[in-house]
């Protein structure tokens, strides 16, 4: 009997489904606990509002109002509803980090670490007990307890909790790879390490904060635009509360919960209501990036980079040279040098090795031995060569002096046209190596950094977005030269040392530039603490990690470019969101005021455009959709604005169309159609 096979796509979205209804579910309580005023204060605007609606609540207790009990009550309500709405925003930001940030929570709760004693022993404590300078012993099947230096040892370890990514990676003593993460396990072997962090102060500890958003400190823009908010507050503020006055001087009264719901719909509660969500949102990003940010200033220095400092290797070329040609000596036919330089390659297991192999193989076809047929001579840093010995012969490829000396040759005796070849790869910056079958030479392999593909068109894209790139590296002048012309990059730095790196950050920052920068080593920890943007790779040294001002976990230099992406897409979003909601406040003062004073001055007739049925339509109108924009608004800003390839001047036009005119204009509609709805269905 054949049985129905689940669906995987279907499975796997019924569970996504499930997650987003768990996630609503929970921002919808969330929404009423941050009515708690100590929460509410965070956002001064919203502040404000919750304030007004508790004022417009005791008004509709009030006997006697002037207003009709069902109208005061209509405004009240949705008064309220604004700050739920505002709230939900902001606890959907933060909850959509909140399963991860458990899971971490969980992963690390009762785990325990063997710290050294002062006698040498070793003691089982609580992992929340270790200090930094504590030194503990972690074996394959263990959580390393907390982030760290490894003092001695060499194992594999999983990283996947931290990163997502479950290949092993090799973590040793000494050198660019000492650093390790907490909560990530051993695979094998053994560790000493160093506690580099207190409890709190972890990656860990950084990421859930980061990813709850408990511990997101304001950064200077949004404090700028906090400012802005409460200036614009205030003065609305002096505005409504002159207008009692105007009344009375033609004799007559404006009702107080009318002037409340007026002071609600004309200051800043669209952007008020989805500050924090925008910058909790941005910080979300980054962390599904997996890159931590040690603040939310980092990230928007990211948005305003005007320079971007790149190592070559690893990130504008791939990490290991690879085969790019093989030239034959005189008197040796193409496929023989293939055939050799293929054979000679089987037992190397290195990066350069393997790409020798996989070059050959597509150049043409090749009958390899099995393992049975050869021996093989694996490559190693002190022969300087690979090979295999088969059917009496020695099949042999390495360095230029190894491969000269395994054959008994000085470089004088190498023909000459090998050597002018030779000569040729070594100044354009490649490495050659030398293929010989016993006592004969074959040819040279021409082993060059490659450009990694797509690589131009990221640069070209952040060229259009004002952004200049450098590469650094330690290449001679020429051949970083031919390297940033391929890459597409701006300019180069070459023969880069420690100095040169802090030099040019300084000269750029003093001509009035944001730089961002990447590294792993301990000469980058310098270059990396002056930078603006100074991204560490969690695989590097603590130096490195500790100068920086984001770490990478997945340790990915070109991730520095996406950063920038997201540092980018969470200025834009603010500021476009800024612009729709101030035009959205001049709409509304110019769409409600001629309808609500035509009463007491008739002459504003005339700027009643809309031709609003009433004062309370109009009032009421108002309050339904300052409400409901901020509903329409919650996923553009928890998605941010996408960012395309344009100047700064073109952005700005963009925005101030879309959003400032739209800002402008979508007032107008939405108001007039809320109040026919309102008339339709007599609520007022």
């Amino acid at each position: 009997m054949n049985m129905p096979i689940p669906d995987a796509n279907v499975t796997h979205g019924a569970k996504d489904q499930t997650a987003f209804s768990a996630l609503w579910r929970a921002a919808l309580v969330q929404a009423f606990v941050k009515l708690d005023p100590r929460q509410l204060k965070r956002s001064p605007v919203m502040l404000v509002v919750a304030l007004t609606a508790v004022a417009t609540t005791v008004l509709c207790l009030v006997p006697g109002h002037e207003v009709s009990t069902g109208v005061a009550v209509q405004i009240t309500l949705w008064l309220w509803f604004t700050v739920l709405f505002a709230n939900f925003a902001e606890a959907l930001a933060e909850g959509r980090g909140k399963a991860r940030a458990d899971s971490l929570k969980a992963g690390s709760q009762g785990l325990l670490a063997q710290r050294r004693q002062h006698d040498g022993s070793f003691q089982s404590v609580a992992a929340s007990q270790l200090r930094k300078d504590d030194v503990v012993r972690v074996v394959a099947g263990e959580l390393i307890p907390g982030d760290g230096e490894v003092l001695e040892g060499i194992a594999a370890v999983n990283e996947a909790a931290i990163t997502g990514e479950s290949a092993p990676v090799i973590r040793e003593s000494g050198g660019d790879r000492s650093a390790v993460t907490g909560n990530t396990r051993l695979v094998s072997d053994w560790l000493l390490i160093r506690i580099t962090s207190n409890p709190g102060e972890s990656t860990l500890d950084r990421m859930i904060a980061l990813v709850e958003g408990a511990k997101r400190q304001k950064t200077p823009n949004e404090v700028a635009l906090d400012i802005l908010l409460v200036g614009l507050t205030l003065i609305f503020l002096i505005v409504v509360a002159t207008l009692q006055p105007f009344a009375h001087f033609v004799g007559a009264s404006l009702p107080l919960i009318f002037l409340a719901a007026l002071l609600v719909t004309l200051i800043p509660t669209t952007i008020g209501g989805l500050l924090s969500a925008i910058g909790i949102a941005g910080m979300d990003r980054l962390v599904r990036l997996n890159v931590i940010a040690r603040s939310g200033r980092a990230v928007e220095a990211a948005g305003d980079v005007h320079t971007l400092l790149l190592d070559k290797t690893g990130t504008i070329t791939f990490g290991n040279r690879r085969c790019s040609a093989v030239y034959p000596a005189p008197g040796v036919a193409v496929r023989e040098l293939g055939e050799g330089a293929l054979l000679a390659s089987l037992a190397d297991d290195t990066a350069e090795g393997k790409s020798i192999v996989d070059y050959l193989r597509q150049q043409q076809h090749f009958v390899e031995p099995s393992a049975e047929q050869f021996e093989a001579v694996a490559f190693s840093a002190e022969t300087r060569l690979s090979g295999i010995d088969m059917q009496a012969h020695r099949y042999r490829k390495g360095a230029v002096d190894a491969v000269l000396g395994f054959i008994g040759l000085s470089r004088t005796q190498m023909p000459s046209a090998l050597a002018r070849e030779v000569e040729r790869i070594a100044q354009d910056g490649g490495t050659p190596l030398l293929v010989c079958i016993d006592q004969r030479l074959l040819g040279v392999i021409h082993l060059k950094d490659v450009v990694k593909p797509g690589i131009r068109e990221r640069f070209a894209e952040l060229r259009k977005l004002g952004i200049r790139t450098v590469m650094v590296t330690g290449d001679n002048p020429l051949t970083a030269a031919a390297i940033a012309a391929e890459a597409g990059v701006d300019d180069v730095l070459a023969e880069a040392t420690p100095e040169k790196k802090l030099a040019r950050i300084r000269q750029e920052q003093s001509e009035g530039r944001l730089v961002a920068m990447c590294g792993d080593g301990a000469n980058d920890a310098p270059a990396l603490a002056q930078a603006d943007v100074g991204m560490a790779m969690n695989d590097g040294t603590q130096a490195a990690r500790e100068a920086a001002n984001m770490v990478d976990l997945d340790s990915d230099p070109t991730k520095l470019l996406d950063v920038v992406q997201v540092g980018k897409e969470l200025l834009v979003t603010r500021g476009a969101l800024t612009t729709f909601s101030i035009a959205n406040d001049v709409a509304k003062y110019f769409a409600i005021l001629p309808a609500l004073f035509t009463a007491i001055y008739p002459q504003l007739g005339v700027l009643n455009l809309m031709h609003l049925s009433s004062p309370q339509s109009a009032i009421l109108s108002a309050i339904v959709f300052n409400a409901l924009i901020i509903i329409a608004l919650i996923p553009l800003a928890l998605r941010g604005v996408r960012v395309h390839a344009a100047s700064a001047a073109h952005l700005l036009r963009r925005n101030l169309l879309i959003y400032g005119v739209g800002g402008l204009l979508v007032p107008f509609a939405g108001i007039k159609l809320i109040d026919l709805l309102l008339t339709a269905l007599h609520l007022v």
